[in-house]
């Protein structure tokens, strides 16, 4: 387990504006950094990142934390992976405390999947640079393809041995877990033996944007006509190909510096343009694009050029992708390099400067462009061409018309000119299949609809409603200000900490988790002889309670609108009104623990019978009603709402 005293460093270092910014995007806006959501698709940018409360929050999704529960749903880390991370990005060394067996095997099967994937890479590094056979097969592979001792470093390629069951026999006597083996796609079980799955094969590590590795591709170098050219990791917790990039750890910085992403098809395109000079790359590995890997693309822009290498029947399938990306607002350009060229023939052939300038001159519009290659494969043929008009139809209506009416208007046009047909006729195509496309999503949403309906609840009288469920909202905004608020002055107390101390019942939190808080801050105080520091509570690894404490320290401060409601009372809010957000507060807690009281008094009323006792009860309780308007007197207002037993 890592100790208390090193968490609390990660966390004092860790800057979450640099942190984030390693994965997204982010643009400064006043006080905060903003972005499109990492989280889910959106095009108005609604993810805000706070560098002075080193917190983030979608105001569009939900989604918020600090910067380890970033790591940790970005990357799908546990809570030590991500502290651990953090340590390695910022140089930190971590103390950890001595381990049991039971906690080393909890650790090994929290982490299961990466750590063998780990292994495995290392392995399969070895065998590359430090085996005969690697050396001679594996080394002059990649030599040939022209890639550098540093290249083969910064895509940590590899080598698996000849040896059916070389891997495995080493995995399995080091304790490596066979299931797990298995499951990450490295070996495999048959007659009660294991073998390798990428024995005789070049490897490369397919990693996620902080480098962990999440599985790997492997070529076959011998000629084998039973066996495919490329294998890759099968689907797993760990490698959703629908997710991943390969490339993106290495060529995120580029993307977001030079904004511009280049898409190619294969491992050795990314890995001999990264050598090459051309960073900003990524491979969708032979797959269509997919809602995953376009989101991570928008993480760092928008502008997405695909190269292609002249092949119709590839160019073809990857264009099926496109309109995805149309949908989601990308500006598409794509280049279709020289015949008899690939991205990895013609960087090495002509250098970074003559890449750059055939992109710049050869760049076409997704639209343009499928028009050019349709047509092409048209020719003469109405039925082939009646469909293409179909194709380019929908293409242009999954533009989005109200952000991107005249990119949408200038597509038909061309589209209509392009294609010898009425531009009324391609108008109403169009709308046409925007019509489909509202029609089915309203159906699925009437889907959800039903499947989510609910009985109505029994009506109930007025008098019998539930009281509204502000108690909790109020609860929090205590501990907004003990975190935001508490070591600033106060009159007449050292600092508003120590008023709310003094003057606020802990009893009265219902909430567990707000109340923990409470005590743990005093408590601190109380054994440090100091007020927590700012990024104490954010060491803690509960994921939902990081969530809370985000949403609440990034609120627009709307937190007692229910309050306003039930009791009549205003509220201010904002850095230079503190004070009245403090009394603010203090008087709801004031109100409640009144309020207890006075249904105290009111039940003994009810079941008095001495006269005498009775007429003292009802004078008490005439004094808790005037203290109840004191209070709400002070608190700058009237009693215009009656407060609900």
């Amino acid at each position: 387990m890592i100790a208390p005293n090193s968490i609390q460093e990660v966390m004092n270092r860790a800057d979450i504006i640099d942190v984030v910014g390693q994965f997204v995007r982010l643009k400064k806006r006043g006080a905060n950094h903003i972005a499109p959501c990492p989280f889910h698709n959106e095009k108005t940018p609604s993810f805000y990142v706070s560098a002075a409360k080193g917190i983030y929050k979608c105001f569009g999704c939900g989604k918020a934390g600090n910067v380890v529960t970033f790591l940790q749903e970005h990357e799908k880390l546990t809570y030590p992976e991500a502290i651990r991370w953090l340590a390695d990005y910022y140089k930190i060394e971590i103390e950890e405390t001595e381990k049991s067996p039971e906690q080393q095997q909890q650790q090994l099967t929290e982490e299961s999947l990466r750590v063998v994937n780990e292994y495995a890479a290392n392995y399969f590094i070895d065998a590359l640079l430090n085996t005969e056979e690697g050396q001679a097969v594996g080394l002059s592979y990649f030599k040939q393809r022209g890639f550098t001792k540093a290249t083969l470093e910064k895509f940590r390629l590899g080598y698996c041995p000849e040896g059916y069951d070389t891997f495995a026999k080493e995995a399995l006597q080091k304790g490596y877990n066979a299931e797990l083996l298995e499951k990450a796609g490295l070996i495999k079980e048959r007659n009660g033996k294991y073998y390798d799955i990428y024995h005789g094969r070049v490897i490369f590590p397919i990693q996620a944007m902080t480098g962990r590795v999440l599985g790997f591709g492997a070529r076959i170098l011998k000629k084998n006509d039973k066996a495919p050219k490329y294998i890759n990791s099968p689907e797993n917790e760990l490698y959703n190909k629908s997710r991943v990039l390969y490339g993106m750890h290495q060529s995120r910085q580029a993307i977001g510096k030079q904004d511009e992403c280049f898409l190619v098809e294969g491992y050795t395109d990314v890995i001999s343009l990264h050598q090459g000079g051309v960073e900003n790359v990524v491979s969708s590995s032979g797959t269509s694009l997919t809602e995953g890997q376009l989101r991570l693309i928008a993480q760092l822009t928008k502008n997405l050029t695909i190269l292609y290498d002249g092949d119709v029947a590839g160019v073809k399938a990857a264009l099926r992708g496109l309109d995805l990306a149309l949908e989601q607002s990308f500006n598409v350009q794509l280049v279709l390099l020289p015949e008899g060229h690939d991205p990895d023939s013609f960087i090495q052939e002509k250098g970074a400067a003559a890449f750059h300038e055939y992109v710049k001159e050869s760049k076409k519009d997704v639209i343009g462009f499928r028009l050019e290659v349709g047509l092409k494969e048209v020719g003469d043929d109405p039925v082939k061409k009646s469909k293409l008009v179909n194709e380019i139809a929908e293409s242009i209506s999954r533009i989005n018309k109200a952000e991107d009416f005249a990119l949408q208007e200038h597509y038909i046009k061309r589209a209509s000119a392009a294609l010898d047909v009425e531009m009324t006729g391609m108008v109403n195509l169009v709308n046409k299949y925007i019509r489909e496309k509202l029609e089915q999503e309203r159906r699925q949403k009437d889907r959800q609809q039903a499947a989510e309906e609910v009985t109505p609840q029994e009506y109930l009288p007025a008098e019998e409603l539930p009281k509204p469920k502000d108690d909790e909202e109020q609860e929090w905004e205590l501990v907004r200000i003990l975190l935001e608020h508490g070591g600033k002055e106060y009159e007449h107390y050292d600092n508003v900490a120590a008023l709310v101390h003094e003057r606020i019942d802990p009893d009265l939190i219902e909430s567990e988790m707000a109340r923990m808080l409470y005590d743990r801050y005093f408590a601190y105080e109380a054994e440090n002889g100091v007020l927590p520091p700012s990024g104490y509570f954010g060491s803690l690894p509960d994921t939902a309670l990081q969530n809370k404490l985000a949403g609440l320290l990034h609120t627009k401060n709307d937190i007692s609108h229910n309050w306003k409601d039930i009791y009549g009372i205003e509220t201010l809010h904002g850095e230079m009104n503190y004070v009245n957000e403090i009394d603010s507060a203090l008087s709801y807690f004031e109100l409640k623990k009144l309020k207890q009281v006075q249904d105290e008094v009111l039940k003994r009323i009810k079941d008095e019978k001495d006269v005498t006792r009775l007429m003292a009860l009802q004078m008490k309780h005439i004094e808790l009603k005037r203290a109840e308007a004191d209070i709400l007197k002070r608190a700058g207002t009237v009693i215009v709402k009656k407060i609900r037993g």
